[in-house]
């Protein structure tokens, strides 16, 4: 089934209620709004576009992503969004990994034609009128809909493969174990459309919701919650970072009245200090998930009332016996438990079972779990076994079945809820001159849930700080450039000669504000 037979019943049958804003101003009723993405479907398929082709988007978000996005998977083809604040190089690859055949974007200049594919200027949209409606295509369970590009451990992005069944799955789980989405909610697009934003669309678009696109294109916390005091029953998914942003401009404002209904957060950790002022700030309207591009925003999950009654200890006191077994920062630090669509699991490295309280890799299998990674057997093999997708997060479940995350096994660095690896960093840093070794790692930030910290060992002329930015700059995305330089005689190394980033770590800790050794 094509998950875009969801948006077209609800069109359907509401086909007057608000479907699509720009800010507060309406666009679109869902009548107006099916017509343009059935129109626009037929326009792609006229451009030579068959189903099962990928279409890559590179933009911020946008009405007319969300129209290009719909339009794409009506007419049975492939999405690709992907993060805008790539470098051309990273497009590129990406560009040529998946075989694209479709390249739209707000800043076509900067990436050019990338191996020839065709480039379409989101700004020069060709008019849709005089083209046939597209009817919705039918598209099997295992069809590929959407290619997730997610960082590898190699310093190459990955395209996890998200068939319609995935996403209906997702769907499904969103509305039954995360939120109930009402007629009347309204369904904001302050993070990235090419990430899980846009991934949590058909959720809303079931309920024949409303779906507001930002002016700014993005996340700004004034902007944000004065279309939440005007629209009321504002609904969005926030990387922790911008949790925190929200909260000091709420903060800044006082007691005036903020229309939110439901701030889903993810992609980062959150610190118990963080989300508990988030809560005595705006109230208790968070809730929480954790999930993979591999299994798209479904392992785990705490609700709103979850969230809410660990803050205040259930009815506003903890029970006598509870706060010994389970102390409200420790639910507050968790990540919930599994979906329901989802079974979840805590393996030792035998991959036997763990017991409550005891860390190990978390593991998850389910219908939302990816077909496996484009063009890439060996990293499927590794990623699915026997039916398990291995996340390489570490985590231990409680007694009630909900799981704290400790660690990354992969060593993945998430600022602003964006994925970073240290490889592809340190490529980059080895390509000077002055660079005979470097490691990267994620340090706290009180910003953006974490930083990259660079430690190096200069050699020759060295590498000034502006050198190394200059570099990072001009081989790879802005937000992957190291905050801090570290200067190190040698980096540490195991007796296998293995860096030892945990103690990179210790160095960092005990000098967070200057060079260590």
């Amino acid at each position: 089934m094509n998950i875009l037979k969801l948006f077209h019943q609800a069109a359907r049958a509401h086909p007057q209620r608000p479907a699509l804003l720009s800010g507060a101003t309406l666009l679109h009723d869902h009548a107006g709004w099916l017509q343009q993405v059935q129109l626009r479907a037929g326009w792609l398929r006229s451009q030579g576009l068959q189903p099962g082709d990928r279409v890559l988007l590179c933009m911020a978000n946008r009405p007319q992503y969300l129209e290009l996005l719909y339009a794409a998977l009506w007419a049975g083809l492939a999405v690709v969004p992907v993060n805008t604040k790539l470098h051309a190089r990273e497009v590129e690859f990406i560009v040529g990994h998946c075989g694209a055949r479709l390249l739209v974007s707000d800043h076509l200049a900067e990436l050019g034609a990338p191996h020839g594919v065709p480039g379409l200027d989101v700004h020069a949209l060709p008019p849709v009128q005089g083209l046939e409606p597209l009817p919705l295509q039918h598209r099997e369970g295992d069809d590929l809909a959407w290619l997730f590009y997610t960082s590898g451990t190699t310093g190459r992005p990955k395209g996890a493969m998200l068939t319609h069944a995935n996403l209906l799955a997702m769907t499904l789980s969103y509305r039954s174990d995360v939120e109930p989405v009402q007629p009347d909610d309204v369904y904001v697009y302050a993070a990235p459309i090419s990430h899980g934003a846009g991934l949590y669309t058909f959720a809303y678009a079931a309920s024949a919701a409303r779906h507001v696109v930002p002016q700014s294109g993005g996340f700004d916390a004034a902007e944000l919650l004065d279309l939440s005091a005007t629209l009321d029953r504002v609904c969005l998914f926030a990387a922790p970072t911008m949790v925190s942003r929200l909260v000091d401009e709420a903060a800044r404002r006082g007691t005036a009245r903020h229309g939110l209904r439901s701030v889903i957060y993810g992609g980062g950790p959150m610190y118990v200090a963080d989300i508990t002022r988030a809560l005595q700030t705006l109230g208790p309207h968070f809730a929480q998930i954790y999930g993979q591009g591999e299994t798209p925003m479904t392992i785990t999950c705490m609700t709103r009332r979850e969230v809410a009654e660990a803050w205040r200890g259930g009815d506003g006191r903890i029970p006598e016996g509870e706060a010994r077994r389970l102390p409200d920062e420790h639910r507050l630090a968790s990540v919930g438990r599994a979906h329901s669509v989802v079974e979840v699991q805590v393996v030792d490295g035998q991959g036997r079972p763990c017991a409550p309280g005891v860390a190990g890799e978390v593991l998850v299998r389910g219908p939302t779990v990816m077909r496996g990674y484009w063009g890439d057997d060996a990293a499927t093999a590794a990623a699915l076994r026997e039916g398990w997708l291995h996340t390489g997060d570490i985590g231990a479940f409680d007694a009630q079945g909900f799981l704290t995350l400790l660690d990354r096994s992969k060593d993945l660095i998430i600022s602003g809820g964006s994925n970073i690896y240290p490889r592809e960093v340190e490529e980059v840093l080895l390509e000077h001159a002055g660079v005979v070794a470097a490691s990267v790692i994620g340090a706290p930030d009180p910003e953006w849930g974490e930083k990259v910290v660079a430690f190096i060992v200069e050699g020759g002329a060295g590498a000034s700080d502006a050198e190394l930015d200059a570099l990072c700059l001009a081989r790879m995305a802005r937000f992957k450039r190291p905050k801090e330089y570290r200067r190190l005689p040698s980096l540490p190394k195991n007796h296998n000669g293995k860096i030892l980033k945990t103690r990179l770590r210790e160095l960092y800790a005990q000098a967070p504000t200057g060079n260590p050794g």
